[in-house]
């Protein structure tokens, strides 16, 4: 991970997540911008909300004195997010990957996603941009997970399994080997996957079956 300071996008429970895991890192966090006025002038772990995440004055410091990275799980949220700092900043985010968490030699991770603390990435999987791994979350061998990918916390994934764009992956969730989830479906918690998700699907129970 990058040493360079960052300014945190989001001073939610993932802001704080995120802020352990950089300082973890030896990294320094400038501080947090939040749209939500009322965290303005607050601090989390000693780390001030500075003010908005358009505010010009702290913008321009991205991409000279420091990187940014958006912690939130609201994937709207993100490409707006993401779309502003490529436009303002000519700049994409920065990783945040937890100490405590195993990302093997071989393993490609793209720009702005949130490795969290216990989880595991292994040999030759490809992680997108913009995608969280929750806490102990484990991916297996070979695994493609495309940009903006969420996956719950506790969830394992098995080898050569592929993940479209925007999909989520609820907590605890168990995905086979070799099955291939499309863009912008939705795994429920608990759930184990033992065939192809369609493109849109939402599915549930175990195994998991598509819910109307």
């Amino acid at each position: 991970m990058d040493k360079l300071p960052v300014i945190i996008f989001g001073a939610t429970g993932l802001g704080a997540a995120a802020l352990d895991a950089f300082q973890s890192n030896g990294v320094v966090v400038y501080g947090f911008l939040d749209e939500d006025e009322a965290l303005h002038g607050t601090e989390i772990n000693y780390v001030g909300v500075l003010g908005d995440p358009k505010d010009d004055g702290y913008l321009k410091l991205i991409g000279k004195k420091c990187s940014a990275f958006i912690a939130s799980d609201d994937n709207i949220v993100r490409e707006e997010l993401v779309e502003m700092l490529n436009e303002r900043r000519k700049v994409m985010p920065a990783n945040a990957v937890h100490p405590q968490a195993m990302v093997a030699e071989t393993a490609e991770i793209g720009y702005g996603s949130f490795i969290q603390m216990g989880a595991a990435i292994n040999s030759q999987t490809k992680v997108g941009n913009h995608c969280l791994i929750h806490p102990n979350a484990s991916v297996n061998y070979s695994v493609t997970l495309e940009d903006f990918v969420q996956v719950g916390a506790g969830s394992n994934i098995g080898a050569n399994v592929q993940v479209g764009e925007k999909a989520f992956i609820g907590s605890g969730v168990t995905i086979v080997a070799g099955v291939k989830i499309g863009a912008n479906a939705r795994i429920g918690a608990g759930s184990v996957v033992i065939k192809d998700v369609e493109e849109g699907e939402t599915v549930f129970g175990n195994p998991a079956q598509v819910v109307k």
